[in-house]
């Protein structure tokens, strides 16, 4: 998921992408225990789009604040 995808979800889509993410994340870790994993890049792939994920929240609450304040 690319940052532009990301920033156009709303922050109900944001919460529930992220928990799906992290939970895709769990599996392909669980897979990679068990040798069932064949393309290790996605483990990266995911990580990258939780993390992409969590900067857009992040961004959104310092811009919540700001304007509180």
């Amino acid at each position: 998921m690319r940052i532009d995808e990301v920033r156009e979800l709303k922050p109900e889509e944001l919460q529930q992408e992220l928990a799906d993410q992290e939970r895709a994340l769990m599996n392909l870790q669980f897979r990679k225990a068990t040798l069932q994993l064949a393309d290790m890049s996605e483990i990266a792939k995911t990580r990258r789009t939780v993390a992409r994920i969590k900067t857009v929240i992040r961004e959104r609450q310092i811009a919540d604040a700001v304007e509180a304040s």
